[in-house]
Formats: C-alpha cells, sequence, structure tokens
C-alpha cells in the first residue's frame, strides 16, 4: 500500500534522451507506487545537445492517458507559444475524453529562446508574453464550454469557435510562475500555481495579495511546488508535511531520469 501523504506528490518524468517505452512504463509505475500526476515537458529541442531525441508533450501524455487507470497525466509545463490556445483546447479535450477527470493543463509563457529561433516560432519579450498567456487562459475556458465562442482580443479572434468533445470535468489550468508577475498571473487566472522550491518563499506574498485583489481565496487556487529530484533524499511523507505545513497544496518531484527513478518510486 502506498504511504499516506498530507498533500498529492507527482512526478514529472524526463523526455530528453530517453525512448518512449520508458517514459510510459515509468508512468505506469508511478501510478503504481501512488503518485498523483505524471508530469512531461513541453520542449521540441533539448537545452544541451541540440540532437538528443525529446519526446513530444501531447503524444505522450495521450499515450499514458490510455495505459493507466487512477494517475492524472500533465504538461509541466505547456508553452503557450507553441499551440494557439483553440487548438490546444481541442487536444485537451480530446484527452479528457480518454482520461475523463485525469487531465492537467500546466501552462506558462515560454522560456527557451533558442528553440523558438530554431523553429520560427516568435518569441516576444517576457510582457508580452505573458499578456498573451493570460488571454489564451481565456480562451480556453470559453472553448471548453464546446462553444460557439466569439472572441475579440488584442492576440487572439475567434468566431464562432467550436471545441469538441467537451472536457467533463473540466481540466485545471495550472500557470507557471517562477516571477512576481507570474505569480500575480496564476492567482488572477489559474485554478493553480506552481514554482520551484527555491522561488516558492520570495514569490508567495505576490501571489497572496494578488489573490485579494482579484477577490480569491486561498482555497481557490492550488499551489503546486516543485522539487528537484536530485535534491530528494528522504521520504516523500516527510518532504509532503514540511511542505504542507509552509502552505503547499502539491508538490511535483522535477526531473526524475532513467536514472533517479528507481530512487525516487522507492522514496514513496
Amino acid at each position: 500500500m502506498p504511504t499516506a501523504l498530507a498533500i498529492p506528490v507527482g512526478i514529472n518524468l524526463k523526455s530528453i534522451g530517453v525512448e518512449t517505452s520508458w517514459w510510459l512504463e515509468a508512468a505506469r509505475q508511478a501510478e503504481g507506487a501512488g503518485f498523483s500526476t505524471a508530469w512531461i515537458w513541453d520542449h521540441f529541442i533539448s537545452r544541451g545537445e541540440l540532437t538528443d531525441p525529446l519526446l513530444a508533450c501531447w503524444p505522450m501524455l495521450t499515450a499514458a492517458a490510455v495505459s493507466t487507470s487512477r494517475i492524472h497525466v500533465g504538461s509541466f509545463v505547456a508553452n503557450n507559444l507553441n499551440v494557439h490556445p483553440a487548438v490546444l483546447a481541442n487536444i485537451v479535450g480530446t484527452m479528457a475524453a480518454l482520461a475523463p477527470g485525469r487531465v492537467e493543463l500546466g501552462i506558462g509563457i515560454g522560456g527557451h529562446p533558442s528553440e523558438h529561433e530554431a523553429y520560427g516560432i516568435d518569441f516576444p519579450p517576457a510582457t508580452e508574453r505573458a499578456a498573451r498567456l493570460e488571454e489564451a487562459i481565456a480562451v480556453l475556458r470559453a472553448l471548453f464550454t464546446g462553444g460557439p465562442v466569439d472572441h475579440d482580443g488584442r492576440y487572439y479572434q475567434l468566431r464562432e469557435a467550436y471545441a469538441y468533445p467537451r472536457p467533463e470535468p473540466v481540466p485545471r489550468i495550472i500557470v507557471a510562475g517562477r516571477h512576481p508577475a507570474g505569480a500575480r498571473l496564476a492567482a488572477r487566472a489559474g485554478d493553480g500555481w506552481t514554482t520551484f522550491a527555491d522561488a516558492y518563499s520570495d514569490l508567495r506574498p505576490s501571489f497572496e495579495r494578488e489573490l485579494d485583489r482579484a477577490g480569491r481565496s486561498l482555497g481557490e487556487v492550488a499551489v503546486v511546488v516543485a522539487l528537484e529530484s536530485k535534491e530528494i533524499d528522504e521520504p516523500l511523507a516527510i518532504v509532503a508535511e514540511r511542505w504542507a505545513e509552509a502552505g503547499a497544496t502539491e508538490l511535483v518531484v522535477h526531473d526524475v531520469s532513467p536514472e533517479r527513478l528507481e530512487r525516487i518510486l522507492a522514496l514513496l
């Protein structure tokens, strides 16, 4: 039996330099061990060796959704600039039909400029990327109703747009924020906020102040803290209890490679 945890703990499985068979088997092992969510990065090119194989986010999550039965599957995190939000709504809706109630949409402004340059994808300044993300979230929420949706925004325009299958329940939108502006955006627009452990304490006040300004409460927005797998050396039940006391509502064990998987599974 998996150890009882103070808060759910997910696992972000490495997608660079690994085989599809390893990733899917690791997701199934994570389900058996009791992890709450199997997450995957959304990148096309490695930050290291550019020719390293890199598994695409959405095909892998779809495969994981149909080869598991309990664990949630999610993007950690989707780059908003990679896929138009209307297209993403259809992708996520289709996944949700395969795994109802088990799909999580983590999303952020993007932060890998060399990847954009290689693929010819625009990479505007951070302020514009943040504005695009906030508008994209509004588009996603509208299209998760199925439609029709008209939207005349600064960055996205829709005319009688439909997005079926309509997800039921609607997946959570977890907004990544490693800077104050990102934490504030998550507080305004997200169902959750995720950041890394080393930034959490500094960003939490900005997150809470923005929640108050938006008329929202802590209970409405999940707080998902990511921990580097290489730094974890004690049972995850102890880690989860400590972070629950610090105000986190979920954890993600980040960057779990084939070399680290067995050790991390054993800590749960």
